[in-house]
């Protein structure tokens, strides 16, 4: 019982049937909070039609998206969130709108909201969400909006899309450019890709080959050219790739390495064999040198022989030391060989006079000349050695004792005197081995010395028998050597003139050689055979090598002419030299003349001593001409600094001025050439500086300039986010977006710059959509004008009818009708419609009624190409007829779409007098168009 009482009172949109709920849904007004309440309850109705509809009636978007899922198979839930998120229903603001878009992932709805949105950002929003690349054709194809085409268009990066895209985008050329530009580009990446592949393996193959070849002088080189074109590779290699490269590679690094370790351990060899040899030219050097100054020394003291010793033990210890690690060369070994038999003569020699000097010297003390020249006959002292001092005075007491005695005369003594001199410069040339002028020499003394027979001339003698002795020596040393270097030089000279294969010019260079070392033996161990062997030779050359001598010698010639005529040019240069002449230039003329000089030589030696000094006092005058020429150009550079300096200074001229005068001192600087050596990096430094302080002045202008080019397009960015956050909702807002062109054009000029270019684009979008709502609400007011003078129009209409049926014309007053004062743009109307029934006599005549019907139909027309864009096809003639009005009535005068409206309703409110019919059959059109009209979109 309590159910079905329940069930009879409660209210019908509780009601169990889906149908009578449906009823009585479509009676609640969502104004009233009890009806409200039940709204939001039917929206959580189990009939989804039922819940849709109460979600409608509430308006409320966001439950329609969240409760979209479930319902995505069913088009009336898919047509109402598309209707509502678009726009085109409901009173959702667009903030809300884009974020309800983001919660919605069914592409369908996103695709349909990218097609129909009536917002820019509201499109892009839902084109973002997109993903699939048909849907991104599809909207790059048909979409309405060219930001919205392009936007679908860029995200496509399939080769396959781009080529569906560019079979099927025929309406936007861009999009169709955009697609093949991408298409080729993806294809040039492709065959990019594939030319790198092909580098990168055939750099692998190269290199591994490489990396299996022996070591060769450019291994290094072609190992790191290799690398090098690895590296510069972009496409990423594969990992085998990656470690056929790394083992290639390190196996390439490992050959050089060997290597390296190998040559390193040649050179380390090489250098300790060198150290090892010349240790060993040191330790002969040293004993050589104490053996020699043992043959010169005023005496010789056992402190000599145990020196001696010591170093011979030395030189045994090290030199066998050294032959372990490295065996010596023949030439070190002979030398040490010698050494060694010079060292044991001189230590057995030094044994005798050791025995024998106890004897000497009590001989010498008791004047026992007998014993005494016994016993120095006993010591043996070879004459190379210098004698000890006892030996020394027993050889000059015998040979006191054996002299006869005379008193010396002045004329001896500087005889004496004079001999000693020549014997001092006979010893210089024996120890400079000066053999030729020691023997002339000694020929000449030997006679001279030998006839003095004073005791005086006794150590002379004594002194010239040592001499001799050591000149013997040498001769035989001489003779020693050169006889088998004699042999040696006949040799190769037969085998020179034998050659036949050989240049000319090395032939020369080689006789010359070895005919200087001939002649450089002198006469040792010369022998008639051996002399004539090497000079037929040498004339079997000289025959050989004449005609190469003439023609060198007409070389030389033409040679020593080319140089007369360079000195000739350069001397006529030099004498009418250019005011203005390039030092670089001058140089350049210096530095060829030099490379021309030594490329004319060789030259006849009797003419080269003149030529040359003739060629050295003309590069000096050019040299000194190049330096005046310098100093010039360095007295020029400092005026350039100067007025760098002046114009850095200089504010009375503008920057840019300055700028282009700075530059064209810098060509000034640069056409001017160099300054002398020393000077021209310091000028130069100088001048950059300066320069650079002015471009510096330059660049902080810029930065300024751009600094305040940057807040300008701030400004603007601001400016004009407050003018697309702006939506008039009355037409006395028109002088808002006046004061936002003022503002705008108070910004103005821009500058140049893609930025700038989309501000202006996006300001022109905003300023067109703002006063095109503007017009809008305008005709609208209009509109509402014409609703609140409708009483106005219906009297006029009474009296009309009044005056064809009765003939009777009253005027109808507009103040006593309307309870407002009548527009101003309709009182002209109103006097003029009054006067119509005064003008035109009742009953209408056909032609009259024709012309009133003919005149609504195009007032009609006119408001129907106002409201609908169209009219119908009856209608076609009035519509070209008005276009063609139009156009004849002002060419250059464009009228705005509420100026076009107040028009026409001022022309039907002063159309009459209308008949009663005539009207009728038009007034319906007129109010649904009148309609159209006043419907102002939403913000």
């Amino acid at each position: 019982m309590h159910g079905l009482l329940r069930r009879l009172f409660a209210p019908r949109w509780q009601h169990p049937d889906p149908e009578v709920r449906r009823q009585a849904l479509q009676r609640l007004d969502p104004q009233h909070n009890e009806q409200r309440q039940a709204l939001q309850s039917l929206a959580q109705d189990s009939d989804s039609h039922i819940q849709l509809a109460a979600l409608l009636a509430l308006d409320d978007c966001a439950g329609l998206v969240k409760a979209y899922p479930q319902h995505l198979q069913e088009d009336a839930w898919f047509n109402a969130v598309c209707q509502r998120i678009s726009g085109r229903e409901g009173h959702t603001d667009l903030q809300q709108r884009q974020t309800l878009i983001e919660q919605i992932d069914e592409p369908r709805a996103l695709s349909a909201v990218a097609l129909q949105g009536d917002n820019l950002s509201l499109r892009m929003s839902a084109l973002d969400k997109l993903t699939d690349d048909n849907d991104l054709i599809h909207q790059a194809c048909h979409n309405g909006v060219a930001a919205v085409r392009h936007q679908a268009a860029e995200r496509i990066e399939d080769e396959e899309g781009l080529k569906r895209l560019l079979k099927e985008a025929r309406r936007d050329r861009q999009v169709v450019r955009l697609a093949r530009d991408r298409l080729n580009r993806l294809r040039s990446d492709a065959q990019w890709q594939e030319a790198e592949e092909q580098q990168r393996e055939k750099l692998l193959n190269q290199l591994e080959q490489h990396a299996r070849a022996p070591w060769e002088p450019l291994y290094g080189g072609r190992l790191r050219h290799l690398h090098r074109q690895w590296e510069q590779l972009t496409q990423p290699a594969s990992v085998e790739q990656d470690q056929r490269f790394h083992h290639a590679l390190l196996s390439g690094r490992k050959t050089l390495h060997d290597h390296e370790t190998q040559k390193q351990a040649r050179q380390q060899s090489a250098e300790q064999r060198d150290e090892a040899e010349n240790t060993r030219e040191q330790l002969l050097e040293g004993i050589e040198e104490t053996l020699d100054g043992l043959r010169h020394a005023s005496a010789i003291t056992v402190q000599d022989i145990d020196s001696l010793r010591a170093q011979r033990q030395l030189l045994g210890q090290r030199w066998q030391t050294l032959s372990d690690m490295h065996p010596p060369s023949d030439t070190l070994r002979q030398r040490h060989a010698r050494a060694i038999q010079h060292y044991d003569q001189c230590l057995e020699t030094w044994q005798r006079w050791s025995a024998t000097s106890p004897a000497i010297e009590i001989a010498l003390g008791n004047g026992d000349h007998s014993d005494l020249a016994t016993l120095v006959a006993q010591c043996q002292w070879p004459e190379s050695f210098s004698s000890p001092s006892l030996l020394s005075r027993a050889q000059a007491a015998l040979s006191a004792e054996n002299a006869a005695p005379a008193q010396p005369t002045t004329e001896d003594t500087a005889t004496v005197e004079t001999h000693a001199a020549e014997l001092d410069t006979f010893e210089q040339l024996l120890e400079r081995g000066a053999f030729k002028s020691a023997s002339r020499l000694h020929q000449r003394l030997k006679p001279n010395i030998e006839a003095l027979e004073s005791i005086a001339a006794q150590p002379l003698k004594v002194r010239l028998k040592h001499l001799a002795a050591r000149l013997a020596e040498l001769r035989d040393w001489r003779g020693f050597v050169a006889g088998p270097k004699r042999e040696q030089l006949c040799a190769s000279i037969e085998a020179l003139a034998s050659d036949l294969h050989m240049d000319e010019e090395a032939l020369d260079r080689h006789h010359r050689q070895l005919v200087k070392e001939w002649k450089s033996l002198g006469d040792a161990a010369a022998n008639r055979e051996q002399s004539a062997r090497f000079r037929t030779a040498s004339d079997s050359i000289h025959e050989r090598l004449a005609p190469w001598r003439d023609q060198l010698s007409e070389e030389r010639a033409a040679n020593l002419k080319a140089r007369e005529t360079l000195c000739d040019q350069l001397e006529s240069l030099l004498e009418q030299p250019a005011e203005d002449a390039d030092p670089d230039i001058l140089r350049q003329i210096r530095d060829k003349a030099r490379h021309q000089w030594r490329h004319y030589s060789p030259i006849p030696r009797e003419g080269s001593e003149a030529v040359g000094r003739r060629f050295g006092v003309i590069r000096h005058r050019l040299q000194t001409l190049i330096d005046q020429r310098a100093e010039t150009i360095a007295s020029q550079k400092l005026a350039l600094i100067s007025q760098v300096v002046a114009l850095r200074s200089d504010d009375s001229q503008p920057l840019a001025q300055r700028i282009h005068l700075t530059k064209q001192l810098q060509h000034q600087w640069r056409a001017l050439g160099r300054a002398p050596k020393g000077e021209e990096q310091a000028l130069w430094k100088n001048f950059r500086h300066e320069c650079d302080q002015l471009f510096a002045q330059r660049d902080a202008h810029k930065n300024e300039q751009a600094a305040r080019q940057q807040k300008q397009l701030d400004d603007m960015q601001t400016l004009i986010d407050q003018m697309e956050s702006w939506q008039p909702i009355n037409v006395s807002e028109a002088t808002s977006l006046d004061n936002f062109l003022k503002q705008a054009s108070q910004l103005e000029p821009l500058p140049h710059n893609r930025r700038s270019e989309g501000m202006q684009r996006r300001m022109s979008g905003i300023v067109r959509a703002r006063r095109e709502r503007l017009n809008r609400l305008a005709i609208a007011d209009t509109v509402q004008q014409w609703h609140a003078i409708m009483p106005l129009v219906n009297a006029h209409l009474a009296a009309d009818e009044h005056y064809l049926g009765e003939a009777i014309a009253d005027d109808v007053d507009a103040q006593t009708i309307l309870s407002a004062a009548l527009p101003a743009e309709f009182i002209a109307a109103h006097h003029a419609r009054n006067e119509q029934r005064l003008s035109v006599k009742a009953p209408l005549s056909d032609a009259e009624l024709s012309k009133i019907a003919d005149s609504l139909a195009r007032l009609r027309v006119h408001l129907s190409m106002l409201a609908l864009g169209s009219v119908r096809q009856s209608d076609e003639p009035l519509r070209l007829a008005i276009q063609v009005e139009r156009l004849n009535e002002g060419f250059n005068q464009e009228r705005s779409r509420d100026q076009n409206v107040t028009d026409i309703l001022a022309a039907l409110l002063a159309l009459g007098p209308m008949p009663a019919a005539l009207w009728a059959a038009e007034v319906e059109e007129f109010d649904n168009l009148l309609s159209r009209l006043a419907r102002v979109p939403l913000p």
